[in-house]
């Protein structure tokens, strides 16, 4: 079974699915205008859109017979906080790493 964290991943690993948030990322959008600069059907983009509201990375609304998508302000909280996590981890490593490096060859001035 997926996670939320795996279905967001797998969400942003379609480039028409990032590319339809990268849009959004200048403002609503309806399900056409999403559609316009890709190279597929309404039907495909519809349910690109639905995968990508059933993950919380966007949500939607009727206006009259126009469905307007939008960004969910927390759709990407799960990975800021899975990459805050692990970009943690990676520093303290380097800074480990480098203080390795540092003790095994000394500057002229640490020499002394």
């Amino acid at each position: 079974m997926l996670t939320q964290l795996d279905r967001t991943f797998q969400a942003l690993a379609d480039p028409g699915r990032r590319a339809m948030l990268t849009r959004l990322s200048a403002g609503p959008a309806t399900v056409s205008e999403l559609a316009e600069p890709l190279h597929m059907t309404l039907s495909a983009v519809l349910q690109h859109v639905n995968y990508l509201e059933d993950t919380g990375l966007v949500t939607t609304r009727k206006e009259g017979r126009t469905r307007v998508v939008e960004p969910s302000v927390d759709g990407l909280r799960d990975v800021r906080e899975w990459i805050a996590a692990h970009e943690a981890a990676w520093h303290s490593r380097f800074d480990r790493l480098g203080a390795a490096l540092d003790a095994l060859n000394p500057t002229p001035e640490e020499e002394q």
